[in-house]
């Protein structure tokens, strides 16, 4: 057990303005390198730019947004918009195992923050203290952080360990096929073509509920379904809920694609559910072809053309939904090619699974050596 000690944040760290503010507004995405903002997901990463790699930040930092109070650990170069200050360590190489300690450490100074009460200016960075363990001498003992992180996580690699077997995950090689097919996409081979959302799908009726009545449709020990609002964290899901079965949507588990119009969120659900009383703001959409694969596909080229056509402003609603035109593979007849977008998504997984299973044989053996010593 290590002591603590009281440690400004400016004792800590180097704190630094960005070389360069890119605006989010301008900057064409699709390049090299990472562009950070204030968003709280992802990171913060907005998206991926091309600029004169001069005005790159440096890896192993922490991009801080000055009015949001948020706080990531950077491992490669990037750039950043407005409002977000450079974290640089003192005394030591930022690994991702201290950066997760200082990071939650730091986020207990600034609980009392909210967006608009406060923007941190590098003095104002500089004077916040936050509580540190120190080794015998009295200096920050950073190995001591890392091996407390490494310990926290060995049990949750052990149960990702087990998943990765019980589905099946633990080979998730590229076959030939595969190869080819992803070779096929990357220099696009494949046609596409344009449809109306009404032409896909269904949009099926709905049951709303308002937060302050859900007392009156409690039931004891009945099954918990999750309550979906326009959240656009944890795929929509409020909470889960037990209640009487007239207000639940989706009684047969069909898949299902939910849009929200404020706010443009696109999720799926494959099980019932309650829905957050929004003025019929939530579409629910079902096709027989839709699986969890194809909705994946599908998700991704909806969200691409919405969230540039809507806005809180110019609502996603209904009606503006099933005019929306989105660009989907096809086959051969000039029909949605369901099969190629299903395929799609396995590969995407498998290589998804890949970067998983790599890390997690990784940290199982680094996270023994820490327990060990």
């Amino acid at each position: 057990m290590s002591d603590y000690k009281i440690f400004s944040i400016g004792e800590v760290f180097d704190i630094s303005t960005p070389k360069k503010k890119f605006n989010a507004n301008t900057v064409k995405f699709g390049g090299k390198h990472r562009y950070v903002a204030r968003g709280e997901s992802n990171n913060g990463i907005r998206g991926y730019i091309t600029e004169s790699e001069e005005y790159l930040n440096p890896a192993n930092t922490i991009s801080f947004g000055q009015d949001t109070a948020t706080m990531f650990y950077q491992n490669a170069p990037y750039f950043t918009g407005d409002k977000i200050k450079i974290f640089t360590l003192k005394g030591a190489e930022l690994t991702r195992e201290i950066s997760i300690y200082l990071i939650a450490t730091m986020k207990k100074s600034f609980v009392t923050f909210g967006w608009g009460k406060s923007s941190f200016n590098v003095n104002v960075l500089k004077a916040v203290n936050v509580a540190l363990p120190v080794t015998a001498e009295g200096k920050i003992d950073f190995a001591y952080m890392e091996r407390c992180i490494r310990e926290l996580e060995a049990p949750r690699i052990r149960e990702l360990d087990a998943y990765l077997k019980v589905t099946g995950f633990t080979d998730v090689r590229l076959t030939a096929d595969d190869q080819q097919f992803l070779s096929d996409y990357y220099v696009g081979e494949k046609r596409y073509g344009a449809f109306r959302l009404g032409d896909l799908f269904v949009w099926q009726p709905q049951t709303e509920i308002r937060p302050l009545d859900i007392e009156k449709y409690e039931v004891e020990n009945g099954k918990l379904y999750p309550f979906y609002g326009q959240s656009t964290i944890n795929n929509g899901i409020i909470s889960f809920l037990s209640l009487t079965d007239k207000v639940l949507n989706n009684n047969n588990g069909k898949p299902t694609i939910l849009i929200h119009s404020n706010n443009q969120n696109t999720v799926y659900l494959e099980s019932p559910f309650y829905l957050k009383d929004g003025h019929g703001a939530t579409s629910v959409l079902q096709a027989d072809f839709l699986n969890r694969e194809t909705a994946l596909f599908l998700i991704s080229c909806i969200r691409k053309v919405i969230t540039s056509v809507f806005s809180y402003n110019e609502k996603a609603t209904k009606i503006a939904l099933k005019s929306t035109i989105i660009q989907l593979p096809i086959d051969d007849n000039g029909s949605p090619d369901y099969d190629y977008m299903s395929r799609f998504i396995r590969i995407q997984q498998k290589l998804a699974i890949k970067n998983v299973a790599d890390w997690k044989e990784k940290e199982i053996t680094a996270c023994r050596m820490a327990v060990v010593n």
